[in-house]
């Protein structure tokens, strides 16, 4: 895995060449920059120097196990942050358990589900948009306000967060207050969870 090497320049997205003129590249093209490379390895689109895409698509989760060795080796392999796109589909709807399972409590990442790549190329708009912010921010703010602030509004997180039954938007931000990541929500206890969302969400919350 070459990903650590990338250097994403500003505003733009860096995307693997085995995407040039696919449906998700040509609806890119016009909405951001996007430069395509080969040798990004396991990855298929760079958002920023830290942040990477992997994409899983429909025919990938039928076709079984490899996706799953891919996932598993970048997460080996790497240290940057990787958010995990799927494809959910009639199709693959069997799958998505899963593949959610996996992503979400044994991996530790963020996933998405899509319906389809166009959906998946509003995502990496929303997103490129979203660290474009970021990075244009002022950099002499306190960096530890900086960090809380950024990782309470990254969208994927909030996003995946809001997936889980009877969570809306103000039960996402609260628990992402109390538990700063996806990974320490998956391990909560009852009891701690009661104490930001109340006894009937908190149980859903473990449930799910």
């Amino acid at each position: 895995v070459t990903a650590g090497s990338v250097v994403v320049p500003y505003g733009h997205v860096i995307g693997n060449e085995k995407w040039r003129g696919s449906e998700i590249a040509q609806r890119l093209q016009g909405k951001i920059k996007l430069i395509f490379e080969d040798g990004l390895g396991l990855v298929d689109f760079h958002l920023s120097n830290r942040t990477c895409i992997l994409y899983v698509s429909e025919a990938d989760l039928v076709a079984g196990d490899e996706f799953k060795r891919r996932l598993v080796r970048f997460r080996n392999a790497s240290s940057l942050r990787g958010i995990v796109i799927v494809e959910k589909t009639q199709l693959s709807d069997q799958y998505f358990l899963a593949v959610q399972k996996l992503v979400v409590l044994e991996l530790g990442m963020v996933l998405l589900p899509v319906a389809n790549q166009g959906e998946a190329s509003q995502l990496i708009t929303q997103l490129v948009s979203f660290y474009v912010r970021e990075q244009s921010k002022d950099h002499n703010s306190n960096p530890f306000l900086r960090k809380q602030c950024s990782q309470l509004a990254d969208p994927s997180v909030f996003r995946t967060v809001q997936q889980i039954p009877g969570v809306g938007k103000t039960k996402a931000l609260l628990l992402l207050q109390q538990f700063g990541s996806i990974h320490r929500l998956c391990n909560a206890s009852v009891k701690e969870l009661e104490l930001v969302v109340g006894q009937t969400v908190a149980q859903q919350i473990y449930t799910f």
